[in-house]
């Protein structure tokens, strides 16, 4: 896929420690995002990351409601939301970007979940599907295009990233060696990574790997 230096843009959702191997809410694998990542930094000329940023008691938490469990689910004003352990908790070493990131090329770092009463999966909007980040209109200032998207975890933040920035009318394209994902099951031999490729593909989102960026 040939870069287009004036339009083209990496995404980078939620590379933090607390998403790894020793966090608070590890995904599989998940710190070998990380070399990928710095290779893809070499090929695409712009770039800017998300920060998963909660402060202690955010309403996401399990603990933050009696009697509920990690990962079951509960409603919300603004929907269903997954009830998760406690992660990325604001100032926290794991809340940071992670260490080996090459950072010089991040042009943009959305600091998102920062709310106590809404989550916030997606690059461009809370989880009430209507808060802006601010994210699209900073790309479009820039004359940005199209997306390249990578990070933790592929069937959450980066499928909801990839989701919005599709229906924005951006061109997207997840990068599946840089990314990684949780994989909760829904039934019937599926999981939420299934579900999100399924929605995503739909939406004319294409997926590919990392080496074919930049040919």
């Amino acid at each position: 896929m040939r870069i287009v230096s004036d339009t083209d843009i990496l995404g980078l959702i939620d590379v933090q420690p607390t998403f790894m191997p020793g966090g608070e809410l590890p995904v599989a694998d998940g710190a070998a995002v990380v070399p990928a990542i710095n290779r893809l930094l070499l090929q695409l000329p712009h770039a800017f990351a998300t920060q998963d940023w909660h402060p202690p008691g955010h309403s996401s938490f399990a603990s933050a409601h009696s009697g509920r469990q990690a990962f079951e689910e509960t409603d919300m004003p603004y929907g269903r939301q997954v009830l998760w352990p406690d992660h990325a908790l604001q100032g926290s070493a794991n809340a940071a970007l992670h260490r080996d990131l090459d950072l010089r090329r991040v042009e943009l770092i959305i600091r998102k979940g920062f709310r106590p009463e809404l989550d916030s999966y997606s690059a461009f909007f809370e989880n009430d599907r209507k808060t802006p980040t601010g994210l699209d209109g900073w790309l479009r200032q820039r004359g940005l295009k199209r997306l390249f998207i990578a990070g933790l975890a592929t069937d959450f933040c980066v499928a909801w990233s990839a989701e919005d920035a599709a229906r924005l009318g951006y061109a997207v394209t997840v990068l599946e060696d840089a990314c990684r994902g949780i994989g909760i099951p829904l039934g019937q031999d599926r999981t939420t990574m299934d579900a999100a490729r399924e929605k995503l593909t739909a939406l004319g989102v294409r997926f590919t790997l990392s080496d074919e960026v930049g040919q």
